[in-house]
Parts: C-alpha cells; sequence; structure tokens
C-alpha cells in the first residue's frame, strides 16, 4: 500500500479536475410548496453535455445559507437520479432530504449522474468501457461533474461558500468521501450504507454486487477504503452503515473504520469522525440514521 495522497486517486482516477458548468435555464419544481423552495436546473458542461440538476432550500429569499451537495444513489434505478433529492427512494425514509434539509434551512444541489436521470440515454457498461480504453474511469467523471457542481453551488446566490457539506447513500456515499478526499472546500461529510474496505470484500465475495461506475484499476495494491475516507481528515465526517447489508458486512465495516479512525488521530481530529452501525439493518437508512445526519449538519454547518 502507498501513502494515502490525493495525488494517487487522481493518478488512479485517470484525471481530476471540476467540470466547468453553466446554469442555462431554470424551471420550477412540482414538489415545492410555501415552506419549500425547489427547481429544476439546466447546466451545461463545457463539452456542451447538459444536466439536470435539483436546487431545494427554505422557502423565501437566502442569504448565507448553509448548503449541502447531494450526491444521489445507483441501486440499479437508472432513471431517478436527482429526482432523489425531493422525491427519495426505496432505501430512504420520508420526507426526502430536499424537505428535510431545508427545513433545516439548508440549501440542497443534486445533480444527475452520468448514466442516471436525464443522462440515462448512456448505458453504465457502455460509459464504462469508453472510459477504460481511454485510459480514465466512469468514477472519475461523476467526480468531475460533482466537483463541478460544488463550484456552483459555492457562488450560487445566498450560499455560505464556507459552509458547505456533501451527503450521500449507497454510490452516493462512496463518492461523498472520494470527493472529499479530493476537495479540501467541503467542510464536513456524512454518507451512508456503503462503507467497507473493497479487499475484503472481494475476500468475502461479495464485490460483485457493486456497478461497473465503481471500477477504478489498480485501486486494491494502493490504497484501503478507510485511508481514502481518511483524507478528509480532520474535517468532520459521519458514517453509518447497517451490518446485515451484504455491501457490509461486518469485519468490512471493522477494517475500513479502523483505517479511517487512525487517519483522523493522526491528525489531532480522532472525535471528528463518528460512526453509527446498526447490527440489524440492511442497505437501508433507519429513523436513527436520519436524526444522527441532520444532528450533524446542524452541528457542522
Amino acid at each position: 500500500m502507498t501513502a494515502p495522497d490525493r495525488g494517487t486517486l487522481i493518478r488512479l482516477l485517470g484525471g481530476h479536475a471540476p467540470s466547468r458548468l453553466a446554469c442555462v435555464g431554470e424551471s420550477a419544481h412540482p414538489s415545492a410548496s410555501p415552506e419549500v423552495s425547489a427547481r429544476w436546473l439546466t447546466l451545461e458542461r463545457a463539452d456542451g453535455a447538459r444536466i439536470r440538476a435539483c436546487l431545494t432550500g427554505p422557502a423565501g429569499p437566502w442569504a448565507d445559507r448553509p448548503a449541502v451537495l447531494y450526491i444521489h444513489a445507483h441501486g440499479g434505478k437508472y432513471d431517478i437520479g436527482a429526482d432523489e433529492l425531493m422525491a427519495g427512494r426505496p432505501a430512504l425514509i420520508d420526507p426526502p432530504y430536499g424537505q428535510a434539509l431545508a427545513g433545516a434551512g439548508i440549501v440542497a444541489l443534486c445533480l444527475d449522474l452520468p448514466c442516471f436521470g436525464s443522462r440515462a440515454t448512456e448505458p453504465e457498461s457502455g460509459a464504462a468501457k469508453r472510459h477504460l480504453w481511454a485510459g480514465t474511469t466512469l468514477f472519475g467523471e461523476m467526480l468531475d461533474d460533482l466537483a463541478g457542481g460544488l463550484d456552483l453551488l459555492a457562488g450560487w446566490p445566498g450560499v455560505d461558500p464556507a459552509r458547505i457539506g456533501a451527503f450521500g447513500l449507497s454510490m452516493g456515499a462512496t463518492l461523498t468521501f472520494w470527493l472529499a478526499a479530493l476537495d479540501p472546500r467541503l467542510r464536513c461529510l456524512a454518507h451512508l450504507c456503503c462503507f467497507a474496505d473493497l479487499g475484503e470484500l472481494v475476500r468475502l465475495d461479495g464485490h460483485d454486487r457493486h456497478g461497473l461506475y465503481m471500477m477504478v484499476p489498480g485501486l486494491l495494491p494502493a490504497l484501503r477504503t478507510g485511508a481514502i475516507a481518511g483524507l478528509a481528515a480532520p474535517r468532520p465526517q459521519f458514517a453509518a452503515m447497517g451490518a446485515a447489508d451484504p455491501l457490509t458486512p461486518p469485519t468490512a465495516i471493522d477494517i475500513a473504520i479502523a483505517d479511517t479512525r487512525a487517519a483522523y488521530a493522526a491528525a489531532g481530529a480522532k472525535d471528528a469522525f463518528e460512526t453509527l452501525v446498526d447490527p440489524a439493518t440492511g442497505h437501508v437508512e433507519t429513523p436513527e440514521m436520519r436524526a444522527a445526519v441532520l444532528r450533524f449538519f446542524a452541528r457542522c454547518l
């Protein structure tokens, strides 16, 4: 294993540069209410690609609001994408996070990632192969777009750029701690249901449940999951998962948590990494997890 650093991640991804995103359109979201502001955004990447995004927050004028870059899950539901922010998904409890965060006074932005939502015209397998043949990764494209989304969110009127966190479940969880490892602008991060040592997952023959989006060549010999998440230190990080989830078996959870705790201790911030492991829960959010996430953001943002 090499010593964990951002340069190693960037090399493995085949490069990393935030996508340059411009907002070229806005429209009302049907789930907006007198309490929750919600709108669809049309973003344009420098290469001309169009990306749908959902922006939510408390109703009324915004001034110096904290914000969360919300990263949607996979779940084999390619049609959902950014809809997750206001419509939720089966693995998440009600209300959807767009409503819950707005109720806490927090703005949220969620982008359709490649192969999802409005971008589901290209299948995941095709996108992954296209990247791998070019020496890049689909995971890297997702992270580039998310970093561009962070740029956009930091410059949005009424958002405090010094108080932006990130959140995701499942695929969104993995992208959350990778993005935090790459981008020091994130003040804090919280993620659910996808924190496990990948080497141990391979040993247990549980790795094939992950999608092709997550294939980063040469990752296992270079860095363990916990070391990547540890690159977020000393910034506050909250991780929750169920020990009955086949994507997060107990021994794989233990290795990831131990590695991340070691990184935070080395950074002099051992109390800034918090975990919640439910021994009876599978690949779903629980009310206890939701309450812990909202407390975390209230405290850290």
